[in-house]
């Protein structure tokens, strides 16, 4: 679509640019200019135009951590430690899980995170072949990276699924669904899987042409290094990232979720590898984690990105909520409001998730030649009144769903708070069926003990 969009002002995340009254001219997918309308709109006449003369313009959204198709278990177990959800809540109604249920689930969030501003996911989940959360992303029209998650139980298995994961899904849909390769998390993975699994990324980036990401939960809680030496036997001592670098499995195509119990040795390991970090301040919260010592690693260098982390430990999918939590947060820890700016927080949503994806050149701006990945935030409304800083507004005051338009690839996806590619109480009424079969399958299973 060739389109031209006035904007009432639009956040560029380039240089900290702000251009008021902007139009963005795209072409197809890309954007081929951005500046003042006074002076774009002689030169691009014919073009149509989407109104967006009461929003701001920013790139779109990069959840740069989630599990999708945990959206079919939001609420179910809330209030636990992470060891206990996980073990006696999560992973027993997980196995009750199969292709279809992952699909309607990773569909439902997708279609939430675009109604949100998100464009551009990276998700960790079990890959069924025939329903999963590739063909879901490609349905929502998102950008999204999947991956299936490995642990050391069953290595032949998920060898034999990313396999046919890369085979169909990677590259796909003119690029916008790509595939990584997820070790679960360094106590879950053991070194020698670990190392097998950094070989088949490095292998098959070559085969392909085409880096490939390594997608890991790291340092989540304080007592990870622990369960690692218990796990299998091995030398944590320095830290769990220390201990990853001596595996040599450390890189910059490397994004490592969570990073909370960092040693001072880890945070140096991760920015001399140029890892990147994804911090994920409200499930962490939620699940007693702790905080990610994000402006330490900010200042050592590292880029920090964004995530979610699933609607079963969130439990929402709300990117902009994250964003705001993530520039509070820290001044509250400190107790120096300087901290976290806003600019740098909406840019860990942006630019920093882009670049931590390996985007960096494709989306994360508003600048000529980046895919026309972009949100329309409405302004006109009384919690955003009066308007003094767009950036200010967007991290402090704005909430999601003042979210107006969501384009990705050119394409628009939401119009007027309203997604268009599909029917959303379809969907929702689908959703709840395949949570009534995980519950009778979970009953059936815990009946035969």
């Amino acid at each position: 679509m060739d389109l031209a969009i006035k904007a009432g002002s639009a956040v560029t995340m380039d240089g900290g640019r702000i251009i008021k009254d902007a139009l963005i001219i795209i072409e197809e997918d890309k954007i081929v200019d951005v500046g003042p309308r006074r002076e774009l709109a002689p030169k691009y006449r014919g073009y149509e135009v989407l109104d967006a003369s009461t929003c701001t313009v920013i790139p779109g959204l990069v959840n740069a951590h989630t599990h999708a198709a945990m959206t079919l278990l939001r609420g179910y177990a809330d209030d636990l430690p992470l060891k206990q959800w996980l073990e006696q809540k999560i992973w027993p109604l997980e196995a009750c899980m199969d292709g279809r249920s992952i699909y309607v689930g990773a569909l439902l969030a997708c279609i939430e995170s675009a109604l949100m501003g998100v464009t551009t996911i990276n998700t960790m989940y079990h890959y069924f072949p025939d329903y999963n959360e590739a063909k879901a992303i490609a349905e929502a029209g998102l950008r999204g990276f999947v991956g299936h998650v490995c642990f050391e139980w069953r290595r032949e298995e998920d060898l034999k699924a990313i396999e046919d994961l890369v085979r169909r899904w990677h590259g796909s849909y003119g690029g916008r669904v790509k595939v990584t390769i997820d070790p679960h998390a360094p106590y879950t993975v053991g070194p020698e899987y670990l190392k097998e699994l950094r070989l088949l990324t490095d292998e098959l980036s070559s085969k392909l042409g085409d880096r490939l990401l390594w997608h890991i939960h790291l340092a989540e809680t304080e007592d990870e290094a622990f369960k690692v030496e218990e796990a299998f036997k091995v030398d944590v001592r320095g830290g769990v990232a220390v201990y990853l670098d001596r595996l040599g499995v450390l890189g910059p195509d490397v994004v490592a979720a969570h990073c909370v119990w960092l040693t001072d040795g880890d945070v140096e390991v991760l920015a001399r590898r140029g890892v990147k970090v994804v911090h994920c301040p409200v499930s962490n919260l939620k699940l007693g984690s702790g905080i990610a010592p994000v402006p330490r690693l900010l200042s050592s260098g590292v880029t920090v990105a964004l995530g979610t982390d699933s609607a079963c430990s969130n439990n929402l999918l709300d990117l902009l909520e994250t964003v705001k939590l993530a520039a509070l947060l820290h001044k509250g820890v400190s107790r120096d409001p300087t901290s976290i700016s806003a600019w740098t927080a909406l840019e860990m949503a942006t630019a920093g998730g882009a670049e931590a994806l390996g985007l960096g050149q494709t989306t994360g701006k508003i600048k000529p030649g980046m895919k026309a990945d972009l949100v329309a935030v409405e302004l006109r409304k009384p919690h955003l009144t009066p308007l003094y800083d767009e950036v200010s507004h967007l991290v402090y005051a704005a909430r999601s769903l003042d979210v107006r338009h969501v384009l990705v690839d050119g394409e628009l996806i939401v119009e007027d708070g309203e997604f268009k590619r599909m029917k959303v109480e379809d969907l929702l009424v689908e959703a709840e069926k395949e949570k009534e079969k995980l519950l009778r399958r979970l009953g059936e299973k815990t009946s035969k003990r």
